[in-house]
């Protein structure tokens, strides 16, 4: 049984740290969503373009990757959410696939639609993308509107476990104000992340210059919306889990309880607060540091990764229910069996060979900053 236990924590620290890169990753939307408030001219936008779209794929990747971690690890979760819920993470991945198809054909000569259209999907996603995941993780801590009746596996007409309370399928986190805050600082982090990179990756001082401007007018909507986001789940009630019988009661400052008690949680956090405040304070003070998409990038990795410990670890329900108290899920309720954790334990074993090859890829992509004359001389644009 305590492997069982230790199983359990160990895939929610992984699909933690996968969301925590995915997030990072995020500074593809953002750089989209300032694609015309950062380029004045044609070869300035099409120097953007090609920045983020040189690294598009793995964000799409890792939101896959995301996603099957979390089926294969905690089905429960995945039916629940993906299966009740799914207007929101339709609109979420239809949003992705929008930028999948941009960047394939805003260059084609003769393409059905022409540049501007492309271009415009591509800052829906920028929006939308990073936006709806906010509001979506949110309700980590906020709740959703669902009903598990496990007794229905029994039914041979209809054994459908969990049912959304509602008819607007995942829409209704929209109702919710605290979904918005986090979901519009997840939206401005990614537009900072974009002008960090953007500023580390295109070789040209006039975009560098305006994305500095434009940094002041992200970062500052970003750390205020954060940090009430930040104010609020440490001084709201949470879903705590009865480890003897299971039952789950509202605990009052149960986010605070976790970080304290996890005192590693609460370090790891506070890093990743700092590297975030380090990189996007040193590069607006001085004008010749280009590296703040480093610390910033590791930083809010660091920082998901413990947002997301906290809530589920130290017996926490994290995906509770509004509708009824008892159908939360925790870590233990919703996770696969022994065996299925066990065997993909094995197998993460490979992901550090996965990671060090993406380091390299990037590498590789990343050897030569890029500039103007290159989007006059390369014939593979984006």
């Amino acid at each position: 049984m305590s492997t069982y236990i230790f199983l359990q924590h160990y895939w929610w620290f992984i699909v933690s740290l996968l969301g925590g890169i995915l997030v990072f990753l995020l500074f593809v939307q953002g750089g989209n969503s300032m694609v015309y408030c950062l380029g004045r001219s044609e070869s300035e936008r099409k120097m953007i373009m090609n920045s983020t779209g040189r690294k598009w794929e793995f964000t799409f990747t890792t939101l896959v990757t995301f996603g099957g971690a979390f089926f294969a690890s905690f089905p429960l979760f995945y039916s629940t959410s993906f299966g009740g819920a799914y207007w929101l993470w339709m609109v979420i991945l239809f949003s992705f696939v929008l930028q999948a198809v941009s960047y394939e054909f805003q260059s084609k000569e003769g393409n059905l639609l022409g540049t501007k259209t492309y271009r415009a999907f591509l800052i829906i996603n920028g929006v939308a993308g990073p936006f709806l995941l906010g509001a979506a993780v949110a309700t980590f801590f906020t709740g959703s509107d669902f009903l598990i009746s496990k007794e229905n596996l029994g039914d041979t007409l209809m054994p459908v476990i969990s049912q959304w309370g509602s008819g607007w399928h995942g829409l209704d986190a929209l109702a919710n104000p605290w979904n918005w805050v986090l979901g519009l600082a997840v939206f401005f982090l990614a537009r900072v992340l974009g002008i960090l990179y953007i500023m580390n990756n295109i070789n040209d001082e006039n975009l560098r210059c305006r994305a500095s401007v434009q940094l002041w007018g992200n970062a500052i909507p970003f750390v205020l919306l954060f940090v009430i986001f930040l104010v609020y789940v440490v001084l709201k009630d949470g879903f705590a889990v009865d480890p003897a019988t299971g039952v789950i009661l509202m605990e009052p400052y149960k986010y605070l309880h976790n970080l304290l008690d996890m005192w590693y949680v609460l370090l790891l956090l506070l890093v990743g607060v700092i590297l975030v405040l380090y990189g996007i304070i040193r590069t607006l003070v001085s004008k010749s540091y280009i590296y703040g998409i480093w610390p910033a990038g590791i930083g809010v990795v660091v920082t998901v990764l413990s947002l997301l410990l906290c809530a589920g670890w130290n017996n926490t329900a994290y995906y509770p229910s509004t509708a009824d108290l008892q159908s939360s899920l925790t870590i233990c309720n919703s996770s696969s069996s022994l065996f299925t954790l066990r065997t993909m334990a094995y197998v993460s074993i490979l992901v550090p060979f996965v990671l060090a090859y993406i380091v390299y890829a990037w590498r590789c992509i990343d050897s030569k900053k890029i500039d103007a004359k290159e989007m006059e001389q390369d014939d593979h644009l984006y």
